[in-house]
């Protein structure tokens, strides 16, 4: 089945634009033209991904973001104007996987949405029974089911927290650069900005570890990058 992106954006020629370029890539296209119609149809279709103005009617698309990442673990993309600095970073914080600045080229829409949902495809489905909580304290990864258990409580990560650290945790203690974790977790070595790794590695340990401030897991290696403790 075609994986189904909810676009939202109040532009009209924006929402046209994208949903033409979509469908012609083989997308299920759904569409919102404010922030109230986009938590309702994002949490009734639990899309596969969402590209997400920031600028929206009725509530902007920093409180979309939180309200939907609070229920679906979808890739989000946030579409912000050129120079938002600030904006991009809050919407990695509040849970956006990406961003993409305007004006963009559709290629690298389609480059970042390709990239965000490859692994996503191969998740277990939704009425995969739940496993039950591991006898074992600690940090468990169970690959079957995509979970994540902290002393037999379940850690709810999104796809690209759940990709990160399933990724170090495969090479333990070796370091990865940004730049490398870009590539590999991320899947494209050209477009992205390092500070999505910096802000994903923070909401990864704030669910994973005891201590936050002094992870026991997920460890950084100063000037170098991050890498895992077994």
């Amino acid at each position: 089945m075609n994986e189904t992106i909810l676009v939202v954006d109040d532009e009209k020629p924006i929402v046209d634009i994208l949903k033409y370029n979509l469908s012609k890539e083989g997308y299920n296209v759904l569409v919102a033209y404010d922030g109230d119609e986009a938590v309702k149809i994002g949490l009734k279709e639990n899309p596969d991904l969402i590209l997400l103005d920031i600028m929206l009617p009725k509530q902007d698309g920093f409180s979309v973001c939180k309200k939907l990442r609070e229920k679906i673990t979808s890739p989000i993309i946030m579409l912000t104007a050129r120079g938002e600095e600030v904006d991009k970073v809050l919407g990695l914080e509040l849970g956006a996987d990406d961003y993409i600045t305007k004006p963009f080229a559709i290629r690298e829409v389609l480059a970042r949405i390709k990239a965000n949902i490859r692994r996503t495809s191969i998740a277990p489905p939704a009425d995969t029974p739940a496993a039950a909580a591991p006898e074992q304290t600690g940090l468990v990864i169970d690959p079957e089911r995509y979970d994540v258990w902290v002393n037999g409580r379940r850690a709810d990560l999104t796809q690209r927290e759940y990709d990160l650290l399933s990724f170090l945790a495969s090479h333990p203690g070796k370091v990865f650069s940004r730049e490398e974790l870009l590539r590999e977790v991320w899947q494209y070595d050209y477009l992205g900005d390092l500070r999505a790794v910096d802000v994903a590695i923070r909401r990864l340990r704030e669910k994973v570890e005891e201590d936050p401030a002094k992870p026991r897991y997920i460890l950084t290696k100063r000037g170098l990058g991050y890498y895992f403790e077994p």
